[in-house]
């Protein structure tokens, strides 16, 4: 019975990271952890191309013209929404993450959502690498690995 399962190694990998600008003193973190994960798993920084752009909202149009190019390995997207006092939060990161979940479902290539939504800003802080972790950090890891089960896959055909 064959068993497909990623492996952590960046090495040739292309990444993409598309990043939201709005909060970026918690945006900024997570590029940090992103890179910082690229290169653990023996990635080449010169390999990471950023895109940034004004919020979390814009986002997926990038995305999408980024699979559209085919120049990269994976597309890992970053960014910060925070939940305030108006429906704002709920159309933000509801219609980005359906938009980016439907690209990464078109199996092209991962599109992995590292995209931090908090009730306030001290969540966010702490998902940016204070107490929870770093999102970016996790999200390329969860890139590199998927890039070697897509590949396992399609040597497999």
């Amino acid at each position: 019975m064959p068993i497909y399962e990623g492996k952590l190694s960046a090495k040739g990998l292309k990444l993409a990271l598309v990043v939201g600008k709005f909060n970026s003193f918690i945006g900024d973190r997570l590029i940090d952890g992103a890179l910082n994960a690229f290169e653990q798993l023996e990635g080449n920084p010169e390999m990471v191309d950023i895109y940034k752009v004004p919020g979390s909202y814009e986002i997926p149009g990038v995305v999408r013209r980024l699979l559209d190019a085919g120049k990269h390995d994976a597309i890992v997207t970053l960014g910060v929404v925070i939940r305030g006092q108006t429906p704002h939060f709920e159309y933000v990161a509801g219609n980005t993450s359906k938009a980016l979940m439907e690209m990464a479902a078109e199996g092209k290539v991962p599109v992995v959502f590292g995209i931090i939504t908090a009730d306030d800003v001290e969540q966010a802080i702490d998902r940016a690498g204070v107490k929870s972790g770093n999102k970016g950090y996790e999200a390329v890891f969860t890139a590199v690995e998927m890039v070697s089960l897509y590949r396992q896959m399609n040597h497999g055909k």
